[in-house]
């Protein structure tokens, strides 16, 4: 009698790690790919995978799973973005909390929409938020900056999402999906 307790025990306590681990998992692998792409691999125009990386995980998984990307956390990996990119400390931490909100604001909109929408939508608050971080770093060095990594950030942000959402949207119905837990 006592080990059959003793194995139900067992179970729901790994039961609760699994759906643990599944809630994390959006924030983990945001943490998990700036510290990747940070790393020197000398590729052209790595700098700027960084933010487009960190908007599109906190735009996919703001829209998807809205409770597995809380606020703190948003504003945390921010910060890091703004220490590993050598950004004024907490301009993204804001950027990307704003990005939030307005995700959360379509949210309603967004999730049964077609994804040709969604990417549209990812892109032109990808660009709004590009401009905003290039108008904070200018306010800040009191002189106009060049607009060409503005341009090419925003490309990236469009031309990388179908990608990243199609490997968000893989990991949401399979090794994260909470449903499973």
């Amino acid at each position: 009698m006592a080990r059959g307790t003793t194995l139900r025990r067992h179970a729901h306590r790994w039961r609760q790690l699994d759906a643990a681990a599944r809630w994390i998992f959006p924030c983990a692998t945001l943490i998990f790919g700036l510290f990747i792409i940070g790393m020197p691999f000398g590729l052209p125009g790595q700098a700027a995978l960084r933010p487009v990386y960190a908007m599109a995980c906190v735009y996919f998984w703001s829209l998807y799973r809205p409770g597995s990307m809380p606020a703190p956390l948003v504003a945390l990996c921010g910060l890091l973005l703004d220490l590993l990119g050598l950004s004024p400390f907490g301009v993204w931490a804001l950027l990307l909390l704003l990005l939030q909100w307005v995700t959360l604001l379509l949210r309603r909109k967004l999730v049964p929409a077609r994804f040709l929408l969604v990417w549209a939508a990812f892109t032109v608050l990808a660009a709004a938020v590009a401009a905003l971080a290039w108008a904070a770093d200018s306010a800040l060095e009191e002189i106009w900056l060049p607009t060409t990594p503005l341009a090419f950030e925003g490309l990236l942000a469009a031309g990388l999402y179908p990608g990243l959402a199609a490997l968000f949207i893989k990991a949401h119905r399979g090794p994260a999906a909470v449903e499973q837990a």
